[in-house]
């Protein structure tokens, strides 16, 4: 495949070359140490994060966010979980919380419009 990319600040047909995407991969083939490592990048790309171990109370009901909170500022604080990781952990919490309480209004809309039904 042939890519185009821009050369220089003008957007005229004159300023782009042409880039043969083969061209890193035949290089990495031959042994070319940059170019296997710009092919493995791609294929396989380098985690981001690490998995995190780390137990959460059972959360059934919106209300239960509470304690799930209070166990990851907990392990923050101890030092278990990184503040980045329990931010992002924070978020899962905030995001369960907002579908259990989806679910539970939900329920209760049934509930009323059944016994207005009747």
């Amino acid at each position: 495949m042939l890519l185009l990319y821009r050369i220089g600040g003008q957007s005229s047909i004159g300023n782009y070359r042409c880039f043969d995407q083969r061209l890193p991969i035949s290089r990495a083939e031959g042994g070319d140490t940059t170019c296997i490592r710009l092919c493995l990048d791609r294929i396989a790309p380098a985690r981001k994060d690490r998995p995190v171990y780390f137990a959460l109370p059972k959360m059934n009901k919106a209300r239960d966010a509470v304690n799930a909170s209070a166990a990851i500022v907990e392990a923050a604080a101890d030092g278990d979980l990184t503040p980045s990781e329990a931010s992002e952990l924070s978020k899962v919490i905030d995001s369960y919380a907002r579908t259990l309480q989806a679910v539970e209004f939900e329920e209760r809309l049934a509930k009323l419009e059944k016994a207005i039904a009747k």
